[in-house]
């Protein structure tokens, strides 16, 4: 069982940044893939980015390529996500994920909530136009 628990959420101007974090506690030694979805009302939740932790490989959603980072950090057991020039379209609750499969194959698989078995509550971040 993994627990994750968001924080960072909130309000920022279109343009400005946020730095979005996910504390993970059980048992993350076998836990090495981590990721970020978000949904905004009225939407389908979409996958933004994901990492497997061996080799530090990533893939992002097009929609935040070039504007979205994520990291993680073993020594503390969080994932973050650096949200820089922020659209009014990137409102949405966001979520951490965590799953036990393999390195992904290829990138589309780091977006599929399929590909993880553990969620957090969620946070939320408003982007003002």
């Amino acid at each position: 069982q993994v627990n994750l628990v968001e924080s960072g959420g909130g309000s920022v101007q279109a343009g400005g940044s946020l730095r979005v974090s996910c504390v993970a506690s059980g048992d993350t030694i076998n836990t090495k893939r981590w990721g970020w979805f978000r949904q905004a009302p009225g939407k389908e939740r979409e996958g933004v980015a994901g990492i497997y932790t061996i080799g530090g490989t990533t893939g992002y959603a097009d929609s935040v390529k070039g504007r979205f980072t994520i990291s993680y950090d073993k020594d503390k057991s969080t994932v973050y996500l650096q949200m820089d020039s922020l659209k009014p379209e990137d409102t949405a609750m966001y979520y951490c994920a965590a799953g036990k499969g393999p390195r992904p194959y290829v990138y589309s698989e780091y977006l599929s909530s399929r590909a993880y078995d553990y969620w957090g509550q969620g946070t939320q971040v408003t982007i003002s136009s």
